[in-house]
């Protein structure tokens, strides 16, 4: 790949920035939720007592709350498994556009859920924009793969998480109770997101498709051509458009990988747990019970303004993750993702321990909060964009829909798990629960050094042969005629 075709077009641009539209709709939907909790719970006790004249009890009102936030990550769960069939039937684009229709019904449902005096309307809205964020996780990081140049997969991959942080961040900001985190205003802090989904709509239609899906699932030569003209900003796109072609041939002696296939395929069973875990690390490795439950620490650690300490964890999140942007190329994959982990291991422990001192040392609450923003820039240089473009980059074009369906769905599984049993647990271990998501990462630090490959400079074709070449311990690997094929082709 030469460097010519490795510029930044203004095609390449408008096409990644209307992708990651979706990415922003499931930051936002991340962080709304938070800031407005103590009014939002005002409107359940205020329902209940409409219907039941009595008072809501505290029990039924935290599981309610509960429910209202992790009914979000099972409407991903769900969603996610709907990637392979959008992908392969509509197309990347298509998909995205499709999706969000459930994006405007969501938003109709929480925006008028005072209006109506339902609870259920909030509870419903919330799980359907689950859905479309679940789609989201898995078409957005796919369509920004296929349309980015080698050398810039994972800078352009980095958007997605990017664009994310940003929607937490504007979440935050908007969630203020003089902006539209009011008694008033808090129905249309939910329902603001239908206009994101307006602009990823008009954005789209002057998107391309992508070249590999155009050429490897449709047979579109000429079509993946103009679009790669455009993207690339060359007259010579050939290299490119060989590597997609030998990628077609080897799919075209394969069936097609749908998920229980993939699930069930011995060839593919390390990349399959390598996607699986980095994707379960994100999330086990605590940063959603830092976003969903901020406020309330930063509480208990005694900073008298928690919600804009709040807003300075959101600040932090998009300045490492533009840092992460301009580091993933040079730095590489690997290395990023081991230095995350390995530090935010470290902030884990310190926040445990300040956060249980602050009791009896008031500079503590200091100390809790500097871990709490060194651990949040951790995770975004490594652990937060990374998993949703390295998953991507792990199959081939037949394999890569059903592959970011199930990693979307290990993602959204701890996601969920997180969300419902961190309450609980805090409660019963106080800051102690930190040294349970200390453990999870130091394991994920030697999973990272010894399995996760480096994938920084390599194409599609030649991670996947690199995987096939490889004899995975503990099974029994058999390398078809196809397959040793697609080992040719990519040594040519």
């Amino acid at each position: 790949m030469t460097k010519r075709q490795d510029k930044v077009t203004g095609c390449l641009l408008l096409s990644s920035f209307a992708a990651a539209i979706g990415s922003f709709q499931y930051g936002y939907n991340i962080g709304v939720i938070n800031a407005p909790q103590r009014i939002v719970e005002g409107f359940y006790n205020e329902t209940w007592i409409g219907r039941y004249n009595e008072p809501i009890n505290q029990e039924t009102l935290l599981s309610l709350w509960a429910l209202s936030v992790a009914i979000f990550p099972v409407g991903g769960m769900l969603g996610s498994f709907g990637v392979e069939a959008l992908a392969t039937r509509l197309g990347r684009r298509n998909g995205m556009w499709v999706n969000n229709l459930l994006a405007f019904l969501a938003a109709i449902l929480m925006g008028f859920t005072k209006i109506a005096s339902s609870i259920e309307m909030l509870i419903v809205g919330r799980f359907i924009i689950g859905l479309h964020c679940g789609l989201v996780t898995g078409l957005v990081p796919m369509y920004l793969g296929e349309i980015s140049p080698i050398s810039l997969r994972g800078a352009i991959g980095s958007i997605h998480q990017l664009s994310i942080v940003v929607g937490i961040l504007i979440a935050q900001i908007l969630g203020l109770e003089w902006l539209m985190g009011s008694e008033k205003m808090w129905p249309l802090l939910c329902g603001f997101t239908a206009f994101p989904s307006l602009l990823q709509v008009f954005l789209l239609y002057f998107s391309v498709h992508s070249p590999r899906f155009l050429l490897i699932n449709l047979s579109k030569k000429n079509e993946a051509n103009k679009v790669l003209l455009q993207l690339r900003g060359v007259v010579d796109v050939e290299t490119e458009l060989k590597e997609m072609l030998e990628e077609q041939r080897a799919m075209q002696q394969e069936e097609h990988v749908s998920i229980p296939r993939l699930i069930c395929m011995p060839s593919m069973r390390q990349a399959l747990i390598i996607s699986l875990l980095v994707h379960a690390s994100q999330q086990l490795s605590g940063i959603n019970a830092v976003f969903y439950y901020s406020t309330a620490i930063f509480l208990k650690a005694g900073i008298q303004e928690p919600v804009y300490a709040t807003i300075g964890v959101g600040l932090i999140n998009v300045a490492f993750v533009v840092i992460s942007l301009f580091l993933v190329e040079r730095t590489g994959r690997k290395t990023l993702l081991f230095i995350g982990v390995a530090g935010m291991c470290l902030c884990s422990t310190i926040m445990a321990i300040s956060l249980k001192l602050v009791e009896h040392i008031n500079w503590m609450g200091y100390v809790s909060m500097v871990a709490i923003f060194g651990f949040v820039a951790l995770f975004e240089i490594g652990p937060g964009p990374i998993p949703w473009f390295l998953a991507a980059e792990l199959f081939n074009q037949s394999a890569r829909p059903s592959a970011l369906a199930l990693a979307g769905f290990s993602n959204w599984t701890f996601n969920f798990l997180v969300g419902m049993c961190f309450p609980t647990v805090e409660e019963h271990l106080g800051p102690y629960v930190f040294f349970i998501f200390s453990g999870l990462l130091l394991f994920f630090c030697f999973f990272t050094y010894h399995k996760v490959p480096e994938t920084k400079g390599k194409s599609f074709d030649e991670i996947s042969a690199g995987f096939l070449l490889k004899r995975i311990p503990g099974t029994q690997l058999e390398v078809s005629n196809d397959v040793q094929a697609l080992q040719s082709d990519s040594q040519v």
